[in-house]
């Protein structure tokens, strides 16, 4: 397992950090771990060589102090990588050759002053292939708590078993949610129902009320198979079909349920609907108030 692991030395990297080792506690041999710290790049014409002899030293410095962190949480092949430039881009790049690439981001207390990811994240999450991870602090002392959301897509089937596959799961608890989305329109327009068509609003309502009940019927169908698949390897599972926005229900079910993981699919690619209200992923990415493990599959 190759997992690549961003830090600029701040309290929120280093949480990241933190977090991984206490979701994955793998087998120090069966890890390798790709430390990373970008310093700002200059044009070679630009003067101050000991402004960059300074940010490479700091460099160093938060690669060395990062790798104790890890070491000291039971990480011991670990790797120090040094980068000049952009870090989202280079971050991103790298991200194709890992299977899991570890992102910090802020914290509780920062979200409520503007997002809760900053700008190398929100580009990382935006822009890096496979598994991503923004590492946000454990709740609690105790086995992780674990929300995988299924919507029957490929993208959410494959967030699924990169979980059971880089994840330990012994001592977690385990909850797979589907959310039944509200339809965005009715069959006969509000407008029409007012307008006197009383009966044609009662057939719409009993049509919309069986369409609804046909859906909840397939998610159910569908969270059964992953909680059967789920069953063979982990025993502490559970299962919530609720109805509405997806991602508000999911980010409320992460906050009242008080779980330190919520695990995600997405491909990245948005219909009109969700250009306007924005993806479901990156939705929990931004506001879920615990780690979230984001895996795209390709479109």
């Amino acid at each position: 397992m190759k997992i690549l692991m961003a830090t600029d030395g701040s309290k929120e990297a280093d949480i990241a950090l933190r977090t991984t080792t206490h979701l994955l506690k793998p087998k120090a041999g069966d890890v390798c771990v790709d430390l990373i710290c970008v310093a700002p790049s200059f044009h070679p014409s630009t003067g101050f060589p000991q402004l960059r002899e300074n940010y490479h030293r700091r460099t160093r410095r938060i690669l060395e102090r990062a790798r104790k962190t890890l070491c000291g949480e039971g990480s011991g092949n670990v790797r120090l990588i040094s980068e000049t430039g952009s870090p989202a881009r280079i971050i991103s790049n790298l991200a194709a050759d890992h299977d899991l690439t570890v992102i910090g981001a802020k914290g509780r207390e920062d979200r409520s002053r503007g997002g809760g990811l900053g700008p190398v994240a929100s580009a990382v999450v935006n822009h890096a292939p496979g598994a991503i991870l923004i590492g946000r602090a454990i709740r609690a002392d105790r086995g992780a708590r674990i929300l995988v959301a299924l919507d029957g897509s490929a993208a959410s089937l494959q967030a699924l078993e990169t979980l059971t596959s880089l994840f330990e799961l012994d001592s977690a608890e385990v909850t797979l949610m589907h959310v039944v989305e509200t339809p965005w329109l009715h069959i006969i327009p509000e407008e029409e129902r007012t307008a006197g068509a009383e009966e044609a609003g009662d057939d719409a309502e009993i049509s919309e009320e069986l369409l609804l009940g046909e859906l909840r019927s397939e998610a159910q169908q569908l969270i059964e198979r992953a909680r059967d698949q789920l069953l063979a390897e982990h025993s502490a599972v559970s299962t919530v079909v609720e109805q509405g926005n997806p991602a508000t229900e999911l980010l409320s079910q992460a906050e009242t349920g008080e779980y330190d993981l919520v695990v995600v699919g997405g491909t990245g690619v948005l219909d009109l609907k969700h250009k306007i209200l924005g993806s479901v992923s990156a939705q929990i990415a931004w506001n879920a108030p615990c780690s979230v493990l984001l895996v795209k599959s390709e479109p």
